[in-house]
């Protein structure tokens, strides 16, 4: 294995930048199964003076269902050069493929048996602090954020991560 372990505290202003440029993809599961999912939406900071890592998922999405029955999730950056897995997870459904053989991945395990790939540049391993969905009436700038949601699906809900683990090449 490439990855090596990392204090998360040290990784916040380098991996901010990361997330800027590449989409991560989001991985639940155990050993049993598993979905991962690529997200354009990641905030990390800090909450509950812990270190923390910020998703959204859509309930229409496969990756919901593993998200709300497990208490980790991951967030893995690929290389650069990995945009069509990046692409193939961010376009195609767990229900339908394996996207993780499909895409030649190799899953490694974090705490509380949290997938992730070994092929990442970064990875962040998260046990789930807090959970809200987002909802229109909450919004203050609608003209901005409204013509995000619609066809698309609905509302996604927030999941805060401690940051529990961290691993960079």
């Amino acid at each position: 294995m490439n990855l090596h372990s990392v204090d998360p505290k040290t990784l916040t202003p380098e991996i901010l930048g990361v997330f800027d440029t590449r989409y991560p993809l989001l991985t639940v599961g155990d050993r049993d199964a598993c979905n991962t999912m690529t997200i354009g939406w990641c905030q990390m900071g800090r909450l509950w003076n812990t270190p923390v890592c910020t998703v959204y998922v859509r309930p229409e999405r496969y990756t919901y269902q593993f998200i709300e029955s497990h208490d980790y999730f991951t967030v893995s950056v690929l290389p650069a050069d990995e945009k069509k897995a990046i692409t193939f997870c961010g376009t195609k459904s767990g229900r339908d493929t394996d996207k993780i053989r499909d895409c030649g991945l190799t899953l490694a395990y974090g705490a509380g048996g949290a997938p992730y790939f070994e092929e990442a540049d970064w990875v962040l391993v998260c046990r789930k602090l807090y959970a809200q969905d987002m909802n229109a009436d909450a919004v203050v700038a609608q003209e901005k954020i409204l013509p995000f949601y619609g066809e698309k699906g609905g509302w996604h809900r927030a999941y805060v991560g401690e940051v529990v683990e961290a691993y960079h090449k």
